[in-house]
Formats: C-alpha cells, sequence, structure tokens
C-alpha cells in the first residue's frame, strides 16, 4: 500500500461505521466511506461537535449539515496550497490519498533531466497538475466541468503557479484525446483518474471496467517517443491493482518497455494507527 503520511493540514482522525472523522486545516468533518465497514468505538473527540457533517438520504444523495465552518478555505501540502470546499456528494475538492502520487510524480520529473510534458485527464481541481508544474513540467489539464478547471486555476494560483505552463482545457477527455490523435500532439507523461460512471456529452454511458482498456489504449496514442511514465488511478472497488498492472503491462510495457506496479493507495488512522484504504493506483514508467 501507497500510504499518505506526509500531511500536515489534512488528518484521518478515526474512522468507523461507514464514516470517517477528518481534519482539513482547523476544521474538522464528518463524510461517509463504505470501506470503513467496522463498528469501532468513537472516542475521537470531534466525532460529537465536528464542523460539519455530510449525512446521506433515503433517496441515495445527501447534504452538509454545517455549524461553523467557513465556505471555502486553504491547506497546504509542502508548496502546494489547495482550496477546500465542501461540496455536492460529500466531496472537498482535495483527494488527500493521492499525495503519495503527487510526490511520485513530482520525483520522476524532477529527475528527468530534459523538458517533461504531462498530460492530466479527469483532472479535476488541479492538485496533479500543480503538483507537476511545480516540479517543472508543462501540464495539458483537461476535464468536462468547467467549474472544476476554474478551480484547478485557482489553486494554481494560490500555489504560485499563476504563470506556470499550464494549458486549461474544458473538453471530453476521449474527444480531445482523439484529435491530439490527429494533431500528432505528445506527451512525456499521462495522469488518468476517470470515473467509475459516468456519461459522455453525446449521453453515452462510461462505465470504467468496461471501458477502461479501450480509453487507455486510445491514451497510449499520445505517449511520446520517450515517455517517463503513465499513472492511473481507479476507485472502483471492483478493479484490483493486480488487474491495473495487467492492462498496463499489456498496453505501455509491451510498446515502450518499461515496468508497471500497482498498490492500494491509503491515509493513516491517527486513532488506531492502521491505514484506510482508498482506492488503487497503477504507476508505469519507462526507466
Amino acid at each position: 500500500m501507497w500510504i499518505s503520511d506526509q500531511w500536515k493540514d489534512y488528518e484521518l482522525l478515526d474512522c468507523s461505521d461507514g464514516e470517517r472523522l477528518e481534519r482539513w486545516g482547523k476544521e474538522i468533518l464528518v463524510r461517509p466511506d463504505p470501506q470503513a465497514i467496522w463498528k469501532t468505538e468513537r472516542r475521537a473527540a470531534g466525532w460529537k461537535k465536528p464542523s460539519a457533517r455530510y449525512s446521506r438520504n433515503s433517496s441515495g444523495g445527501g447534504q452538509w449539515e454545517k455549524r461553523d465552518v467557513p465556505g471555502s478555505w486553504q491547506i497546504h501540502y509542502g508548496e502546494l496550497t489547495f482550496n477546500v470546499k465542501p461540496m455536492n456528494f460529500k466531496h472537498t475538492g482535495v483527494f488527500p490519498e493521492q499525495a503519495a502520487n503527487w510526490d511520485w510524480a513530482m520525483d520522476k520529473i524532477k529527475h528527468a533531466d530534459r523538458p517533461v510534458s504531462v498530460l492530466n485527464l479527469f483532472a479535476y481541481t488541479g492538485a496533479a497538475s500543480c503538483a507537476c508544474a511545480k516540479a517543472g513540467a508543462s501540464v495539458c489539464h483537461v476535464d468536462a466541468a468547467r467549474g472544476m478547471v476554474q478551480w484547478a486555476r485557482e489553486n494554481a494560483a494560490s500555489s504560485g503557479l499563476a504563470d506556470a505552463p499550464i494549458r486549461w482545457i474544458v473538453d471530453d477527455c476521449g474527444k480531445f484525446v482523439e484529435r491530439e490523435i490527429r494533431r500528432g500532439h505528445r506527451y512525456d507523461a499521462i495522469i488518468m483518474d476517470p470515473p467509475s460512471y459516468g456519461r459522455g456529452p453525446g449521453g453515452e454511458v462510461w462505465k470504467l471496467d468496461e471501458n477502461l482498456w479501450d480509453f487507455v489504449s486510445l491514451v497510449s496514442g499520445v505517449l511520446s517517443e520517450n515517455p517517463l511514465f503513465v499513472l492511473v488511478n481507479s476507485y472502483t472497488t471492483g478493479l484490483s491493482p493486480s488487474v491495473l498492472t495487467y492492462l498496463s503491462e499489456s498496453i505501455f510495457t509491451q510498446k515502450y518497455g518499461g515496468w508497471s506496479e500497482s498498490q492500494e493507495l491509503g491515509l493513516p488512522v491517527t486513532a488506531s494507527g492502521l491505514a484506510l484504504p482508498c482506492g488503487a493506483s497503477c504507476r508505469w514508467e519507462c526507466r
């Protein structure tokens, strides 16, 4: 398991009975987490009076019950600064477990000893884009949601990257990649965080376990002749890390050499000293 244990402004205080208790800067949040199936005793004080709690309702949605939490605030990870906002469907705009991948990508870029171009697909609020740009890469950030791209630009500005070489693209990721292939544009590194389920611009249904092979195969067409790495994230519980390795080895290693490694991502839990699993990632690197 790759554990994101270098945070100072984020802490997973406890998790139990389908919820996690978290510290985001000074704010204490309670959010649903289906992985926390255990029913351990909730001794941490924050359970009783959190700053905000996201509660599910019977229809499958939910809402925030806010006491005294601001509309947005900032947290820091190393040289990066992110704007946190409690938003629909329990999210805050940052997936803290991804910090282990930010560190890995930054290290690969810093030690590449050459200019590196990164394509970040399903790039959300831009944490990985900011990390790669901070390490010295040029970045193409692509997400279909205009609001998320604007949020990503705000994160870049807060991280001192307002003038960094980042292209901000609002587009369907598949359609964008197809056009990049036709245009002959290539990238040295690719990061992708495809959703478990979604709908395309024409109403077509996306299911990760059914569409990931075709999408990753397509994306391999925009890798440069001297690629550095590919990072694939998955939050679909039915796909094990070994599945991601098999996919990566079949597509990238067969063509370029190199090797793949996949692991669960995890966050350390202060109350128990254990780690909460938070999805899986596959890292392919050419050297």
